[in-house]
């Protein structure tokens, strides 16, 4: 079975590549950092061109980065929604990746790949803001071939050591496939794990807007502050009203500004 598996990674190793990270930079959670290793490592053995998978991986992110790029800039911050509904990383991840976007720009596109969360929220945001698409690619594309490079490589370099890894893996019986897909299923669990805990601490403190309204329009007695960043606030510029508005960041600086002797609900998305 291990003998199988080489043999049919190294037979289709360039498309098994080049799926494989499109599968990823769309949202799929199957991470392309050891498939990246391991074909680095082929390469470091002269089974792969190290020049085609860079290409190959490179044109992969760079299709589906274009494709979040025209999502987010036909769907606008609604796009923003669906991926927090829908990622496994915690609801905490997209609204921290927002703040990085809304500070560095174009330039967080440079290390969106290595950041988690960043990778996939930061393409439809370029979109949501109208950064026009030459910039886009252009900073989009650094930042890849940085990445790839990066894996690729390291793999090339440490391609005996890897060889090591995968021959105790061979004579302990353990099929390779079997123990990647052992690996990813592990990985998947435990970012489903961390979401549902992240959720279950939310719902202890989480009003829903329903019941803010009721609670405003029987005169009971309730603080809103609008701790949205600036990037949310010029997608959905409606406010409800009386609410005290600063950004996260001032949150620190500027608490004593919130009334202590009633209730305070805190909005951020």
């Amino acid at each position: 079975m291990g003998h199988q598996t080489t043999e049919f990674l190294l037979r289709h190793g360039y498309g098994v590549v080049f799926a494989w990270v499109f599968a990823e930079q769309m949202g799929i959670p199957v991470p392309a950092l050891p498939l990246l290793l391991a074909a680095g490592a082929s390469a470091g053995r002269g089974h792969l061109s190290f020049s085609i998978l860079l290409v190959l991986a490179t044109i992969a992110a760079a299709l589906s980065d274009s494709i979040w790029y025209h999502i987010g800039r036909r769907k606008g911050s609604k796009v923003l929604n669906l991926l927090c509904r829908v990622a496994i990383e915690p609801d905490s991840c997209v609204r921290n990746t927002q703040n990085t976007f809304t500070r560095r720009g174009a330039s967080s596109l440079l290390v969106a790949k290595f950041v988690p969360g960043l990778s996939t929220v930061s393409m439809p945001l370029a979109g949501i803001v109208r950064m026009s698409y030459v910039t886009f690619l252009a900073y989009e594309l650094a930042g890849t071939l940085l990445w790839v490079v990066t894996l690729l490589g390291v793999g090339y370099i440490f391609s005996e050591q890897l060889d090591v890894i995968l021959e105790a893996g061979r004579r302990s019986g353990v099929p390779l496939l079997l123990f990647v897909v052992v690996a990813i299923g592990a990985w998947i669990g435990l970012k489903y794990y961390q979401r549902r805990r992240f959720f279950r601490k939310l719902r202890v403190a989480r009003i829903y807007p329903q019941e803010l309204k009721r609670m405003i329009d029987e005169g009971q007695s309730v603080i809103v502050v609008d701790l949205r960043n600036q990037l949310a606030l010029e997608a959905e510029p409606m406010r409800i009203p009386g609410a005290i508005r600063f950004t996260p960041e001032e949150l620190e600086e500027r608490h004593p500004e919130i009334p202590r002797d009633q209730d305070v609900v805190l909005y951020c998305t």
